[in-house]
Formats: C-alpha cells, sequence, structure tokens
C-alpha cells in the first residue's frame, strides 16, 4: 500500500508539472533558452563524446533497469504479455519524465530566477546563472536546483505560488530516491542471498540478515569520508560505466539465447551490446584519465 501511495503522488505531480508547461506555453511565457548546440563550454567540461552517449543511454539503455526487470517487475505480473505493458510501460513514462527535466531546465528556468540578494534573473542571463560552468563540478543542490526552479515557475501559471511549487518538487524528488533507493536495497538483498545460498553461508541467506548487512555495507560507505555522508560520492563518476557494462551484459545474455533459437535474429541485440562495450569502456578510460590527472597535479 505503501508503495502505492508512493507511485500515486509521483504521477500526480507528474501531470501538475505538465499542465504547467501547457499553460506556460498557451500564454507564451515559456521562452526555450538554451542553445540546441552550446559551441563555448566551461572550464573543466569533458569531452561531449563519448561521455554524453553514456549520459543519454543511461535512461535509453540502463543496466540497473535490467536488475529490476529481473528482480522486481516479475513480481508484478500475471502473464507473459504483461511484459510489454510493465517494462515498456514503464519507460515510455521515463521519456516522459525526461522531457519534463528538459523544459524545466531549458525553459523554466528562464522564466525568473531569484538571487539571494533579491535580484531577478529572466532569460538567457536566468539560464546562464546554472549552466555558466560546468555542473559536473558543483554538488548535487547545485545540479537539482534548476529543476525544481523550472518546474515551480511553470507550476506558477496554474496559480500555484513559488513556495509550493519548489515543496512540490522536493518531494516528488524525494519520492524518486525513495522508490529507487527501496529498489535498489531489494536487489541487493537477492544478490546477497544468492551469493551467501551458494557459499552456503546459510546466516546471510535469510532476507533479514541479507537486508541488514545491504544497509551497513550502504551506510559504510556513504560515511567513510566523514559525517556528511558523502562518501559514496567518490564512485559516483563510474556509474555511468558501471550502469551501461551491465546494460551490455543484460544484451550479451538476450544474444546468446536468440542465438541458440538459430537464425539471424541475435543480431538486434549484438549489435547494439557491441556498441555499448566499445563506447562504455572508451568513456571509462577517459574518466579515469581524467581522474589520474587531477590526483597527480
Amino acid at each position: 500500500m505503501r508503495k502505492f501511495w508512493t507511485i500515486a503522488v509521483i504521477l500526480a505531480l507528474l501531470l501538475i508539472s505538465a499542465s504547467g508547461i501547457v499553460a506556460a506555453s498557451v500564454t507564451g511565457g515559456l521562452p526555450l533558452v538554451a542553445p540546441v548546440v552550446n559551441t563555448v563550454l566551461p572550464d573543466n567540461t569533458p569531452p561531449i563524446w563519448p561521455f554524453m552517449f553514456v549520459i543519454i543511454a543511461c535512461g535509453a539503455i540502463s543496466g540497473f533497469h535490467s536488475l529490476v526487470a529481473s528482480g522486481t517487475s516479475c513480481k508484478q505480473i500475471a502473464k507473459e504479455p504483461d511484459c510489454q505493458f510493465v517494462g515498456y510501460g514503464s519507460m515510455v513514462l521515463e521519456s516522459f519524465l525526461a522531457v519534463l527535466v528538459i523544459t524545466c531546465v531549458g525553459a523554466g528556468v528562464a522564466m525568473a530566477v531569484k538571487l539571494n540578494d533579491g535580484t531577478i534573473l529572466s532569460g538567457k542571463a536566468a539560464w546562464l546563472h546554472y549552466y555558466d560552468s560546468w555542473l559536473g563540478e558543483k554538488g548535487l543542490s547545485d545540479k537539482i536546483a534548476p529543476v525544481v526552479v523550472g518546474a515551480a515557475n511553470m507550476m506558477g501559471k496554474l496559480r500555484l505560488p513559488e513556495s509550493v511549487g519548489v515543496t512540490l518538487m522536493g518531494v516528488f524528488i524525494a519520492s524518486f530516491a525513495g522508490t529507487t533507493l527501496d529498489t535498489s536495497v531489494r536487489i541487493q538483498r537477492y544478490v546477497v542471498g544468492e551469493l551467501a545460498t551458494d557459499l552456503r553461508i546459510r546466516f546471510l541467506a535469510n532476507r533479514w540478515a541479507a537486508t541488514t548487512f545491504v544497509v551497513l555495507v550502504a551506510a559504510g560507505l556513504a560515511f567513510a569520508t566523514g559525517a556528511s555522508g558523502t562518501g559514496a560520492m567518490k564512485l559516483w563518476p563510474l556509474f555511468g560505466t558501471s550502469n551501461q557494462l551491465l546494460a551490455a551484459l543484460a544484451l550479451l545474455v538476450v544474444t546468446l539465447y536468440l542465438k541458440r533459437r538459430g537464425g539471424f535474429k541475435f543480431l538486434v541485440t549484438a549489435i547494439p551490446c557491441l556498441i555499448m562495450l566499445v563506447i562504455t569502456n572508451w568513456a571509462m578510460v577517459q574518466n579515469e584519465l581524467i581522474f589520474l590527472t587531477k590526483k597527480l597535479v
């Protein structure tokens, strides 16, 4: 029941955000100021290729999603045809979310940005307030701020006060984080339980013990660098790599399955698998070189 209400809140906020976009567009108050191609890149910006491919692929073909599908989606279906509705339907919904976020950061922020000193920016100046430097070098709050501000601005066209819009977006993002955390812990518990069963470690095979182990390990990683709880950020730059290599592994499994069935259908997954392996490893090497360069300097 808790999961149902969480999903209901997320869907409701998606609809409110979409309604805000429609209202702002109809009134002509939604300027699209983000350039299609930004040729003037801020300092410390990594090469757009291959990193942009990995960023887009994290939503389009995600290894984490393949884990979710194997561990939790199977519990949501009564028969095989339901996979289309649950799996494909979820990806369509996530694509809808991506469009909303792009609209928030590409146009919504241009409606108004209020600075700490009371100055109000709009148009290109408001967009540059967030994107005149490389956001990858900043904290999580700086990266989320354009989405929250942009959404709140558009919700304002529905007569919702700015404070209400910001609060709703805060709940929205927290709900996504909560469901992701819940799913991550559940999947890790499955993995730990299966490994414990194979290794005959009976204590860890118990779901309560496995869950406790997973949570304690995650907490240890989070607080490894201090009380700030940002220890896991040390590994965050490699999230895209690990996610896409996991997606490539999923494609490889499907490729082998189709190959055994005969014919050339296996090429449908074999070619994307090869592309994922090449570009993701390329991005990983580039990322490691950037990391080592910073350490040496």
